[in-house]
């Protein structure tokens, strides 16, 4: 398995609106983005095609993630890439083939819920390179995947929230040890931020209760926040969120409620300053630009490319002010015994 290290700073997370102004596309429609001005020029123009799944560049998490990697590489890298943004599960195989067909060097694919479809169409593109993130595909030369040891960001997330519970005089904590995680669809890589989740959460607060909720989608904000509102009506002061686009519901229920939310994927302190706690990293951005990099470095490799605690794939954001630097520090203690591999953490839910 294949570790990077990514030394840079977390990238400012771009706002919707200039989502839309850099991509020029709201629907099912193509965006292509130019060479930045000043990037370095390569002898060869390489092509990279991203196909969004039906989450979409608004989610605010993981396609957004994926388009920031891709501009990185437009202006570092001086590739040209164009987005396309699926509307259903039908537009996964157009979407694939129509890049392949167009000479494209790399064609990415945003997410798990595409595996089947990049399974389809890789292999009869033998000489354009694929790219699925969240997921790995093995047997098919051509495809690499990207997968990423949430279940350790998730640890840190859960294990600081055991330990806030078992604090006194936190604002807007109600001391009933009830922590709630609203999920997107039961699929690994929600499951394995579940998992982390759940045994660092235990190994604070052993007597504390988890309430495992789900969307079974990954846009409908409303019922994100619907099912938020349920698990803060049964006692929970902090709510995890992993289901992506719907996910916003869930940060903005805990902010009208006025208890707390962890946010995933990307830095979403953002959407509600006073609420999130933190959130857990997937640094999508950090791995479609790596590939990137390798497909115009000629160093291209097919098979699974692995992004954990230890190589800054994974990790935790800055902490809301509220969060005592006693269980920062002890926070960190176990990101340090993660790290050394001292700490086991398993991907496979209780």
């Amino acid at each position: 398995m294949k570790k990077r290290k990514w030394m840079a700073a977390l990238m400012a997370v771009t706002t919707l609106s200039g989502l839309v102004a850099g991509c020029g596309a709201a629907t099912n429609n193509t965006a292509n983005t130019a060479n930045a001005a000043g990037g370095t020029t390569t002898q060869k123009q390489y092509k990279v095609g991203l196909i969004t799944d039906i989450g979409g560049l608004n989610d605010h998490s993981f396609n957004q993630n994926a388009y920031i990697g891709l501009e990185k590489a437009k202006k570092d890298l001086g590739i040209t890439g164009t987005v396309v943004q699926s509307q259903s599960a039908n537009d996964y195989v157009p979407n694939l083939q129509r890049f392949a067909q167009q000479g494209y060097d790399l064609v990415i694919a945003v997410g798990y819920l595409m595996e089947d479809a990049v399974k389809q169409v890789a292999p009869q593109y033998p000489k354009t390179k694929f790219l699925i993130l969240d997921d790995t595909i093995t047997g098919i030369p051509n495809v690499a995947g990207a997968v990423f040891k949430t279940e350790q960001s998730a640890y840190l997330a859960g294990a600081m929230a055991g330990l806030l519970e078992q604090k006194t005089g936190i604002p807007h904590m109600n001391n009933k040890n009830v922590v709630g995680i609203v999920g997107g669809m039961q699929i690994p890589p929600v499951q394995e931020y579940i998992a982390g989740f759940q045994q660092g959460f235990k190994k604070t607060d052993p007597k504390g209760t988890l309430i495992v909720k789900w969307t079974n989608n990954f846009t409908d904000q409303a019922l994100g926040n619907q099912v938020a509102k349920d698990e803060i009506n049964s006692g929970a002061d902090i709510v995890y969120q992993l289901a992506g686009g719907a996910g916003i519901g869930v940060i903005k229920a805990a902010s009208e409620a006025g208890v707390y939310a962890i946010g995933a994927d990307a830095d979403q302190a953002y959407l509600a300053p006073n609420a999130i706690l933190t959130s857990t990293l997937k640094r999508i951005d950090v791995a479609t630009y790596d590939i990137i990099k390798d497909v115009t470095e000629n160093k291209f490799t097919g098979g699974t490319h692995t992004f954990d605690l230890a190589g800054q794939g994974v990790g935790l954001t800055k902490y809301n002010a509220v969060v005592p630097k006693d269980v920062q520090n002890q926070v960190q203690h176990y990101a340090n015994q993660i790290q050394s591999g001292k700490l086991k953490v398993s991907p496979n839910m209780q």
